[in-house]
């Protein structure tokens, strides 16, 4: 489930955001605590290695190559190879949810634009709508592995109402070799066309609105099936990816603590354990994780989409829109600043401070 914590940091305060640093579930100690692990205990053998079983002429050429490796992580440029791609993948991850298709906008037309009262008339509006919400359940199969687990064969779509028997036989009888979400969007189509002829549609104007609508929203579907298919190419992936671990594998060599090579010479402080080591695999390999697990937010990570919940409210609300909520309308009344020319809704205790605030006029108005 979609980890929120926007109630949280609704108000800047001290230490706001170190309270969210004890929370287990979405964290990144969840995500990097077995990487951060074996890092500590390969770390801790080499150490050991190094202070009991090497001989005075083997620490001194293992000083030399620690040296080394310790001067080349200075030549991967972590915090460029690192900070591009995890831009470039919350980008990704944002314009994915964004392309999630949802009715609101097709329900709303449906309702005003395909009338009728009559059975017929339900008909048509919930078909309508239900085909939207086919093409959608269709795509969403194809790119999350939890709806794909809801819906593992078509006979659960069937089963759970969103395709008929009959639509299902003529579904499988359309044969071709890529995706059919856009099928029901055809159907959409068809249907609509008959609307227009029998009058249930009264005017072209109002099969155009609908057909836009539609197209929105199949462009929608369509949007997802290719960010689905089109990935991240892989090789900026290995090469991040074989940065940072290339990165601390020289670290676990390099920022081991050495005895001086020379006698008498002053030598650095043994700590036994590398807090700056440590804290930096936390941040770079967070980095890594972070990107990992948003670079495809349709599996079941702990901050991938509600695809599932998102199908039932989609389903729910639609059907509502275009049936029980079709002309059925309170009545219209004046309202409560009827004879009033300046409208001033009423503050509650806790809001009262925010009335005797000025209204702003402009940074130039006290000139």
């Amino acid at each position: 489930m979609t980890v929120s914590y926007t109630l949280k940091v609704a108000n800047s305060r001290f230490g706001g955001f170190s309270k969210l640093l004890f929370r287990w579930k979405g964290s990144i100690y969840k995500l990097l605590y077995k990487e951060f692990i074996v890092f500590v205990v390969l770390y801790a053998m080499l150490s050991l290695v190094y202070r009991r079983l090497l001989t005075e002429e083997q620490k001194r050429l293992y000083t030399k190559v620690a040296q080394y490796c310790n001067r080349s992580t200075d030549l991967i440029p972590m915090s460029f190879v690192l900070g591009f791609y995890v831009t470039l993948i919350v980008n990704r991850w944002w314009a994915q949810y964004t392309s999630i298709p949802l009715p609101d906008q097709l329900m709303c037309v449906i309702s005003s634009n395909v009338h009728g009262k009559d059975e017929r008339g339900r008909i048509l509006r919930r078909t309508l709508i239900r085909y939207a919400n086919l093409s959608a359940v269709l795509i969403l199969r194809s790119v999350s592995t939890r709806v794909l687990k809801r819906f593992p064969t078509m006979d659960h779509v069937v089963e759970a109402g969103f395709m008929t028997q009959d639509e299902r036989k003529k579904f499988e009888s359309l044969h071709s070799d890529f995706n059919k979400y856009w099928i029901p969007c055809v159907w959409f189509t068809n249907l609509a066309a008959q609307a227009r002829r029998d009058g249930r549609i009264r005017d072209d104007v109002a099969l155009r609105l609908l057909m836009d609508e539609l197209n929105l929203f199949r462009a929608k579907c369509s949007m997802l099936f290719h960010y689905d298919w089109i990935s991240i190419p892989l090789v900026y992936t290995q090469v991040v990816t074989i940065a940072v671990y290339s990165f601390f594998a020289f670290c676990l060599i390099g920022r081991q603590f050495l005895e001086p090579l020379e006698p008498g010479q002053e030598g650095d402080l043994d700590m036994y354990v590398p807090l700056s080591t440590l804290l930096q695999f936390f941040f770079y390999a967070g980095w890594l994780k972070v990107a990992e697990q948003i670079i495809n937010p349709f599996g079941e990570d702990d901050d991938d989409f509600e695809t599932n919940k998102l199908i039932d409210r989609n389903l729910q609300v639609s059907l509502l829109s275009v049936d029980d909520m079709y002309q059925n309308l309170p009545p219209a009344v004046k309202d409560k600043y009827w004879n009033e020319s300046t409208a001033q809704p009423p503050y509650t205790m806790a809001t009262a401070a925010e009335t005797l605030k000025p209204s702003f006029l402009g940074s130039t108005f006290d000139m």
